[in-house]
């Protein structure tokens, strides 16, 4: 640093009165609009070596909440150290656009219950509702990005719902095609009826996507039909939470090893359960039932029943007992009732013994013509019918209800439904494998997440579904024959193929404009069928997870630039983000490029309300984000989240009495030195290291540990760490330099005046990242220079070194703080002719103030205590 002293920048605040943060953040942030400040402190690292940070793209259909905050903090913190420490970051925000989110609340604003009513008025009305739907709140967002201090590039910013994104994101599916790792299957997947699309797996795992909810579960019988058998006439009784799938049963299934029983029930019937579960049917078949016969599972296997319902019956291989390792009798009956189209398992066994799938429900969920008395009623509404009906024939053994953790659908809140529906799939076991091992080589924090949350899910990753049966979104590029005669597949990967197809180059790849594509099939002789898209859109979680080569263009832009930015050196968003975007984007950039996505991941907590409770509108459980900023400021506010256990992992309570301690943990202290500083020594310090003064010494030699600490903490990314090491040093600034200093700044010692300027120039560039506005104005007060935000990172070498100073002195602290203690808890007062320098506001949520004393040019005053 330069030796001479520096011209003062006025930012309206006296010395000697109160400061409100809030009101001096704004003229910060005003002044580097004015300035454009943020854009310098990119152009001015232009030709040194890059950091490449990657921005999760958020929805713009809802206001920000404190999650966002969070993260958001955390994406300002990182960029603006590594920027001291001479590196460029650009910072380029970016926009989700499509999916469910969009589409539920357009469905909301135009009144639609239904899907059959997005069809009646047609798509390109309504896909023009959503457009509009997820750009709502962009101003608002930029509003809320800016108070919050963020440096963020807007004007540069990415959609994935534009022409350019859309069609990296069509290159990449093409790209998946023709590696193999694409394909079309009829799965049993995870469905919204109410949204009437499949899921991914991945997406019952985001958030609160499971719930405790009640439901019926029904035992039933189902006489065997076993000629000349003792088990003939016998009744296999099973067990199901979802009586609705009944209707569709077409197996049962039993363990080949476990141990069966045929026993005598009170009522003369006889019935087949396993016998580990006899005594929890004791109600319904006597405390202890006679035992007929015993029987291994595979005695049971390929024995014929009768289902509860006759509307299968008949069905090819149909209504037998089948063999699976997966039954067990943790509860239930030990035997399984099949419905192959509502689960997974189910339909495996199924398909591997020659029964082919039913499907006898539409899209909503509801029961078609294909079971008559249940035509059109909805799964969930068919329950008590199909249980009343059951009981009526004779067939019910039991019914009760249990309470149990469901899948609900993440966005609508509706519960899912298991069903069969055709998908598009990423055969993610294909690489599975080396995703694990690409895994091995980012850096995670909190570190076991790895090999822990991620590392595990990994493991069992399961193909992945990503075709949604919806409208808004990119369209999954694949045109059929609509002639099974005549079968072509076309998949196309850029509008260049498309135009040279289809003799136009489309300008929006959104529904219906991209569906109007439609061309002779060349296969076909007679030139009568045509080549029509498939209706399914993509999964928004494959846009989001292509975003670091779609934000770009690439491969049709910027193919150099990508190769030079991925991976990116920095994410960041929350844990349950193991099953999102981090995952979404580990998967693409496996399969594509055979590298990880990113180098660096930090997955924070959640943020929770003051009840402990996840954050909620409706139960006002958090303070108002826009209170707590013109309250207490937005450093404040940055310093209790970025302080706090959240970032290493753990969940947070947002409270106001916890964002003001921020205010007196690290705003105060600092903003009461430079007040001191300001107050008894007018004229402009000198910044010099070389004071023979112990004190000088020591609070010098402390502040170049601190300077490693923190340095060494930040570029691991343990903010939290970097925090408590600032906050450790501004507590021996003020509560022991300063205060051990006094006399000699009434003195108008230079040694003293120039070792604080020094010490405050410095630990304000350290503090900058933490508490960007503060910093900036005591900094800019320090030097009168742009910003301390285009400064660089102290170096090692401007401070000099004392770490046995620093021992012995902080010892001394440690053994004056417990005397303190003991005169504290006894009550006893020392009464010393020493002036005292209130260093501390007393509300610490509202300002700071050094009063006026008469001491100011050494006129002491006596009899006051010293604390």
């Amino acid at each position: 640093m330069a030796s001479n002293g520096y011209p003062k920048v006025d930012y309206g605040v006296p010395a000697d009165t109160g400061v409100k943060f809030p009101e001096l953040e704004q003229k910060v942030l005003k002044q580097w609009d004015d300035d454009d400040t943020f854009r310098a402190s990119v152009s001015n690292r232009d030709g040194n070596e890059e950091f490449v940070f990657y921005d999760g793209p958020p929805f713009a259909n809802g206001l920000p909440h404190y999650g966002h905050l969070l993260t958001g903090y955390v994406k300002d913190l990182v960029p603006r150290f590594q920027t001291m420490r001479g590196r460029k970051v650009e910072r380029r925000f970016g926009w989700d656009c499509h999916g469910l989110p969009a589409e539920l609340e357009a469905e909301k604003q135009l009144g639609i219950k239904d899907k059959a009513e997005i069809e009646v008025m047609g798509l390109a009305k309504f896909n023009e509702y959503c457009k509009a739907s997820v750009l709502k709140y962009t101003d608002e967002w930029r509003d809320y990005v800016t108070r919050q201090a963020r440096w963020v590039d807007f004007d540069n910013d990415y959609k994935t719902l534009d022409v350019d994104f859309m069609e990296s994101v069509m290159w990449a599916f093409k790209e998946l095609h023709d590696k193999g790792l694409i394909y079309q299957g009829f799965r049993v997947l995870p469905y919204s009826w109410y949204e009437q699309t499949p899921l991914s797996n991945q997406e019952t795992r985001l958030d609160d996507a499971y719930k405790m909810r009640q439901d019926p579960a029904v035992t039933v019988d189902m006489p065997l039909v076993a000629p000349g058998s003792p088990l003939d006439g016998a009744n296999a009784i099973i067990w199901t939470t979802t009586p609705w799938t009944l209707p569709s049963n077409l197996a049962t299934a039993v363990h080949p090893e476990v141990d069966y029983v045929q026993v005598l029930g009170e009522d003369g019937k006889r019935y087949v359960l396993a016998e580990a579960r006899v005594a929890h049917y004791a109600r319904e078949l006597g405390e202890d039932p006679e035992v007929v016969s015993r029987h291994k599972g595979a005695e049971l296997v390929g024995l014929s029943y009768t289902p509860p319902f006759d509307f299968f019956l008949g069905h090819p291989n149909a209504h037998v007992v089948l063999s699976a390792d997966y039954v067990t009798t943790d509860s239930g009956t030990g035997i399984v009732h099949l419905a192959p189209a509502f689960g997974e398992e189910d339909m495996d066994v199924a398909t591997a013994n020659g029964i082919e799938v039913v499907q006898p429900l539409d899209p909503g969920g509801k029961f078609t013509s294909m079971v008559p008395p249940y035509e059109g009623l909805m799964v969930f509404d068919a329950n008590p019918v199909i249980i009343k009906d059951l009981k009526a024939a004779g067939k019910l053994l039991r019914h009760e209800t249990i309470e149990h953790s469901y899948p609900h659908s993440w966005r609508s809140g509706q519960p899912l439904i298991y069903m069969a529906v055709p998908s598009w799939f990423v055969a993610v076991t294909k690489f599975r494998d080396r995703m694990v091992e690409l895994n091995k080589d980012i850096t995670w924090v909190p570190e076991h997440i790895r090999d822990g949350q991620f590392g595990k899910w990994l493991e069992g990753a399961r193909d992945w579904n990503i075709s949604r049966n919806r409208y808004w979104g990119s369209p999954i590029p694949v045109w059929v024959s609509d002639d099974p005669q005549y079968p072509r597949t076309d998949v196309y990967g850029s509008l260049d193929q498309l135009e040279a197809d289809f003799g136009v180059r489309p300008t929006d790849l959104h529904r219906p404009m991209i569906d109007d594509l439609v061309r002779p099939n060349p296969d076909d002789p007679t030139g009568k069928s045509m080549m029509r898209r498939v209706p399914e859109v993509l999964d928004c979680w494959f846009e989001s997870g292509s975003m670091p080569y779609a934000q770009v263009h690439y491969p049709f832009e910027n193919r150099e630039w990508f190769e030079g930015h991925f991976p990116g050196d920095f994410i960041v968003e929350y844990n349950g983000q193991t099953r999102g975007w981090f995952y979404t984007l580990h998967v693409l950039a496996t399969a594509l490029f055979d590298r990880p996505a990113f180098k660096t991941v930090a997955a924070h907590g959640i943020v929770l309300g003051d009840d402990g409770l996840k954050m909620s509108k409706s139960k006002g459980n958090y303070p108002d984000v826009k209170e707590v900023f013109n309250r207490d400021g937005s450093d404040a506010m940055r310093w209790f989240l970025m302080s706090s256990p959240i970032l290493r992992g753990g969940n947070l309570i947002v409270t106001e009495q916890g964002i003001r301690e921020g205010v007196r943990q690290a705003l105060l202290p600092l903003w009461n030195a430079w007040s001191f500083l300001q107050l008894y020594a007018p004229e402009s310090g000198v910044w010099r290291t070389d004071s023979e003064n112990i004190l000088d010494q020591y609070i010098l030699a402390k502040l170049a540990t601190t300077r490693d600490v923190i340095t060494e903490a930040l570029e691991v990314n343990d903010i939290a760490g970097a925090c408590d090491e600032l906050r450790l040093f501004c507590d021996a600034l003020t509560n022991w330099y300063v205060r051990r200093s006094r006399s000699r700044f009434w003195d108008e010692d230079r040694d003293a005046i120039d070792t604080l300027h020094t010490v405050l120039e410095v630990v304000t560039r350290l503090a900058a990242p933490l508490l960007p506005l503060v910093s900036e104005v005591i900094w800019r007060g320090l030097t009168g220079e742009r910003s301390v935000h285009l400064a660089d990172w102290p170096e090692a070498s401007e401070l000099p070194a004392n770490p046995e100073l620093v021992a012995a002195m902080d010892d001394v602290r440690t053994v004056c703080s417990t005397v303190l203690s003991l005169r504290k808890a006894q009550n006893l007062r020392v009464r010393l002719p020493l002036p005292e320098v209130t260093v501390a506001a007393p509300d610490a949520g509202a300002s700071a103030s050094v009063p006026r004393t008469d001491c100011r040019r050494g006129q002491r005053q006596e009899g006051r205590s010293d604390r």
